[in-house]
């Protein structure tokens, strides 16, 4: 088990790097994602091999609300099987599933601290996901464990489960201590 430090600041000599990337992986959202699967396929067999004997509108409502289903259940896991989060000079960047949806960025202008915490459950944001809480802010849960919280200048936080978040807590501290560097004029069209 790593030990980890809460008030540790990168030193003057300790390399920030350029870009910070991160992820985590939930492996037991593959089993919803399986069960999800399957009631599709149970929908499309009902179609497909049903005497339709007991009626059009029956028949329908069965295929139609497994497919549904399971389109639901698989989509809504496969978004949340991981997360990847980026720290550049101007922003962290949080991307859910494989197609990187949902995402947020936020710039680090708007940021007012960052802090590592060592156990973030879902049990504490009311689920995995991407969760909602007006009294604390917003979090991305993919699962259990370490994360990193952001406290933002609205005075609510996001929290974000990842690898190594102690690492990305002092590259974000790094860069709230050093100005961004400027942004380049707009070409002008001739």
């Amino acid at each position: 088990m790593r030990e980890h430090s809460r008030d540790r600041n990168p030193r003057a000599d300790e390399l920030v790097p350029v870009v910070w990337t991160g992820r985590a992986t939930n492996r037991f959202q593959w089993v919803a994602a399986v069960a999800g699967a399957a009631c599709m396929a149970l929908g499309i067999a009902i179609a497909v091999e049903s005497a339709w004997t007991s009626g059009i509108a029956a028949l329908l409502m069965a295929v139609i609300g497994c497919v549904a289903a399971g389109l639901l259940v698989l989509f809504g896991t496969l978004a949340f099987v991981h997360v990847a989060v980026k720290v550049d000079d101007r922003a962290m960047e949080v991307r859910c599933g494989h197609i990187g949806v949902p995402r947020r960025r936020i710039p680090l202008a708007h940021v007012v601290g960052a802090d590592f915490a060592p156990s973030v459950t879902p049990r504490q944001w009311g689920g995995w996901g991407y969760r909602w809480r007006p009294e604390k802010g917003t979090a991305v849960i993919v699962r259990r464990g370490e994360g990193l919280v952001l406290r933002l200048g609205d005075g609510l936080s996001f929290t974000v489960t990842v690898d190594d978040a102690e690492s990305a807590v002092r590259v974000i501290r790094a860069r709230l201590r050093r100005p961004a560097p400027p942004v380049p004029p707009a070409p002008t069209g001739a």
